[in-house]
């Protein structure tokens, strides 16, 4: 055999055994991607979430834990019949499949008692209006209180027995009652009602009439028709009226 031949023969023998070494490492890595990521994500694996609705906290927290799942709270809310720091809301549900080391998100209840700020709506907003901005921020709204006023106007606002103004925080479950106007209006003591004015309308005065009778006062003057005041404690006589019945007096005889 040449020298040529049995270089061709080595450089063909090496060429196809490098060529089954990159495919042999393929595979390798291949199989070997495949189940590092499926032990990586445990799959095929699946845990039941345990109900944890109405549990405290604590308690909750320890069922999760045993379960090989994690909780994380998310919000708060308030139900006013159960205690504090109970589970409200769980996501997932209970009875979900999940992966372990998943995480449940739940909502607890409030410690105390949450408050919402009062809206302006007094003198702002009739009826209809008032009572859906409240409903959609939260507020337990209550049968209206009617006033004297213009309808449907709303003029004060009423928590608990007490009055309340915009700005003001009030307990969420607290029941907010309006004071809407009825339709009818008073007059205040700085409001003045229009007179109806009346236009190319003659009405006939009438001297007034007068059922009692007065005294006439003589009044004493000087020459100037300047008044004379009388002196301290001297009154000056009334002269009555003359009476219509009266008879002049007859002039006497001459002698």
């Amino acid at each position: 055999m040449s020298s040529g031949n049995v270089f061709k023969k080595l450089s063909c023998t090496y060429l196809w055994g490098n060529v089954l070494a990159i495919v042999i490492i393929i595979l390798i890595f291949a199989i070997g991607v495949k189940y590092g990521i499926d032990l990586y994500t445990h799959h095929g694996e699946s845990i039941v979430v345990p109900n944890i609705i109405h549990k405290q906290y604590d308690e909750a927290a320890s069922i999760m834990e045993k379960a090989g799942l994690t909780i994380e709270v998310t919000d708060t809310g308030y139900v006013k019949e159960l205690p504090p720091d109970c589970i409200l809301e769980q996501t997932p549900l209970g009875g979900k499949r999940v992966k372990s080391t998943h995480v449940i998100y739940v909502t607890i209840n409030a410690a105390s008692v949450p408050t919402l700020v009062i809206p302006d709506i007094i003198d702002n907003n009739s009826l209809r209006e008032a009572t859906a901005q409240l409903l959609s921020q939260g507020f337990k709204v209550g049968e209206p209180e009617y006033i004297p006023g213009e309808k449907d106007w709303i003029y004060g606002i009423i928590v608990n027995g007490k009055h309340v103004q915009k700005g003001e925080r009030v307990p969420i479950d607290a029941k907010i009652i309006l004071q809407v106007g009825d339709g009818t209006r008073e007059v205040g003591p700085n409001e003045t009602l229009n007179e109806p004015q009346y236009e190319d309308i003659e009405v006939e005065k009438k001297a007034p009439e007068y059922d009692e009778v007065y005294e006439y006062v003589e009044v004493p003057v000087d020459e100037n028709g300047n008044e004379i005041k009388p002196e301290q404690n001297h009154t000056v006589p009334s002269i009555p009226p003359p009476s219509k019945e009266a008879v002049p007096s007859e002039k006497p005889a001459e002698e």
